[in-house]
């Protein structure tokens, strides 16, 4: 009876051991936790009033988790469309139109100082919106709110 015991405290041991680590790859992210990363981003801000940070990849998609207290750049991504997920705050993004003083920051990366042109989206807590790749866009949140989000980078098949 107590080899019987043991042995099924053991086996339990064994799955629950086996239950506890995630697969390769597998990632889980709570609202809360997702908060909390963005708002610990609100110390590390540049001067543009803007964190952002890698928290995962999966081949050459990324998932980011940013920070923003102003407007920033206008930018475009060559091969990368955005699915932006907001967490808090209200912001207007600019989508469309023509990028002003646009140039290259990197492999497939274009900067510029904004957007002359393009339609106007007000989004807020719960909204998610896909920006596909060579389409310019900028982010400027509502003046003096924090505007979090979480965005997957998915590369151009």
């Amino acid at each position: 009876m107590k080899l019987l015991a043991a042995s099924a405290l053991l086996f339990g041991s064994v799955l629950v051991a086996q239950s506890a680590a995630p697969p390769a790859g597998y990632h889980y992210w709570s609202r809360n936790d997702l908060e909390k990363m963005a708002n610990a981003l609100a110390p590390q801000m540049d001067e543009h009033k803007f964190k952002t940070d890698i928290i995962a990849s999966a081949g050459k998609n990324r998932f980011q988790i940013t920070h923003r207290e102003a407007g920033g750049e206008s930018e475009l991504h060559e091969s990368l469309s955005d699915v932006v997920f907001v967490q808090s705050g209200r912001a207007t993004l600019i989508y469309g139109g023509k990028m002003i003083a646009a140039k290259s920051t990197g492999p497939g990366e274009v900067r510029g100082t904004g957007i002359d042109g393009g339609e106007k989206q007000v989004v807020g807590p719960g909204d998610v919106v896909v920006v596909p790749s060579k389409l310019p866009h900028m982010i400027t949140p509502e003046k003096g709110e924090a505007f979090n989000y979480f965005v997957v980078k998915v590369a151009d098949q």
